[in-house]
């Protein structure tokens, strides 16, 4: 397998092929603020183009058996593995995270991958007992049709394949768009799947112009259902446009994830699992905590720790070793998160630690920021209402369980929320209470291929992994069966 080659990625992938068109998009480093590689800017024209070959390949797709798509998924995630450590490199130039993170994430998409084409093979349909004795009432489980992929900056490679891999175990095809920033590592991905000898037309896969691409999604009949994830506002979009033709819709968004620690915690355990998903990823996290609530009783011990612990985080180019905090995805993330510290110190909040980008030196060109600490913010704060997306952790101190509980479910967004208590009576009443498609309880990992992750409220629409992600790609069809 010949190694991956940085700057080799000005294609896209339509029925089969590698097209390349006249205009291109730089891909930057977000390390540097330079350039590694340009990919083609398509619009209305290529998307058509691979909704065809998409709509034309699935009849024959999506009747081979559960058993015969595997095969295609495990051998993807065969070549997958064996070019991780190129595939790893890439991801961490092209997006910005530490390598070890990006090795984390490859092995990732293995799993997913595997997983899929597993479950596949168990999307059964049902019998259920009929009224008349010349009746069968029976349920068909169908692959959905053509869907339209499109993937975030954060996880590139891992999203890619919570939407890919159960697609096609479904036997749906698609037409993916992945995020802007990092397409270099899904075009990767997709050369990788292209080896298995998938048939032409099944995985397809534009660049460009993202309003155009989105659009032409969402406008075609032909593509009969839409996963994405990112921003709710970019969702909300999305559900207008496919409203004309009732098209379906996963929609993994935005979130404000509180955590919420009591005082008979373990501390040090909470500590550890709070900067774990905090600083994931420069804190680019859709399910990353937004909100540290602390209990008084130990508010103060809570912040010295995570404060000494904040202080020994290493900033760098995702590439350099030891990294753990690499640069931010673009300047436009680097600057909200600017603007929402400035707005929380300005409003009295304490900066215990960083608070600024990071300049000059190895950090020039680059877009990082300090990871952070705030102590003392108020619910009037910008970053407890918005989603930081960044390297800051703001706490708060409460003291009435009933209240906290109010305070964190005081959000249109409803994606994850973790709780650090040993009280089981209280860990079930704020199992009830938390308004949130995800908890989790005494740590902080949510993710994982046999779980259904999704948001409430305005952070989503249906579920990604768990066979309810799978079933997600298919149609129910009912047959009424009377027999002469």
């Amino acid at each position: 397998m010949q190694p991956i080659q940085l700057d080799d990625w000005n294609f896209m992938w339509i029925n089969g092929e590698q097209v390349r068109l006249p205009e291109s998009t730089d891909v930057i480093n977000p390390a540097t603020g330079q350039a590694v590689g340009q990919v083609p800017r398509g619009g209305e024209e290529i998307t058509r183009r691979a909704i065809d070959a998409a709509s034309q390949a699935f009849p024959a797709w999506s009747k081979l058996t559960p058993m015969q798509r595997a095969g295609y998924l495990h051998d993807w995630a065969d070549r997958v593995l064996a070019d991780r450590e190129n595939l790893a490199l890439l991801l961490s130039v092209e997006q910005g995270k530490p390598l070890d993170e990006a090795r984390g994430e490859i092995e990732g998409v293995a799993v997913f991958i595997r997983w899929n084409a597993e479950e596949g093979k168990r999307a059964t349909g049902e019998i259920i007992p009929a009224v008349r004795p010349d009746q069968r009432l029976l349920v068909f489980r169908q692959a959905v049709g053509v869907v339209g992929l499109i993937t975030p900056a954060n996880f590139p490679a891992a999203i890619l394949a919570t939407k890919a891999a159960p697609a096609l175990a479904a036997g749906c095809t698609f037409v993916l768009k992945p995020a802007e920033q990092t397409p270099m590592i899904a075009i990767a991905l997709m050369q990788h799947l292209m080896e298995t000898n998938l048939p032409a037309g099944v995985a397809n896969l534009v660049t460009g112009d993202a309003d155009a691409i989105g659009r032409t999604l969402s406008a075609d009949p032909r593509v009969r259902k839409i996963s994405f994830t990112g921003s709710t506002e970019v969702g909300k979009i999305l559900m207008r446009q496919a409203a004309d033709n009732v098209k379906r819709l996963t929609l993994e968004l935005g979130g404000n994830a509180p955590v919420i620690v009591f005082p008979d915690a373990d501390l040090d355990k909470a500590v550890d699992a709070i900067m774990a998903n905090k600083f994931e990823n420069c804190g680019q996290v859709c399910n990353g905590i937004n909100r540290i609530y602390v209990h008084a009783d130990i508010h103060q011990e809570l912040v010295a720790k995570l404060a000494d612990k904040i202080r020994q985080l290493k900033v760098s180019s995702g590439t350099e070793p030891g990294c753990q905090i690499g640069a931010m995805i673009d300047s436009n993330y680097l600057a909200k998160v600017e603007a929402l510290v400035s707005d929380a110190v300005g409003k009295g909040a304490k900066l215990i630690t960083g608070g600024s980008r990071l300049t000059g030196g190895s950090y020039g060109g680059g877009y990082f920021y300090q990871p952070t600490l705030l102590d003392g913010v108020t619910p009037e704060m910008e970053l407890t209402k918005k989603e930081i997306f960044g390297p800051v952790a703001p706490v708060q101190s409460f003291t009435d369980e009933a209240e906290v509980l109010r305070q964190s479910n005081n959000t249109s967004y409803g994606l994850a929320g973790y709780v650090f208590t040993r009280d089981t009576a209280r860990i079930f009443r704020m199992i009830d209470g938390m308004e949130v498609g995800n908890l989790a309880i005494n740590g902080t990992s949510l993710a994982y291929p046999q779980a259904p992750f999704g948001g409430v409220k305005e952070s989503g629409i249906g579920r990604v992994g768990g066979r309810q992600g799978l079933e997600e790609y298919l149609e129910l069809k009912y047959v009424a069966l009377t027999h002469e």
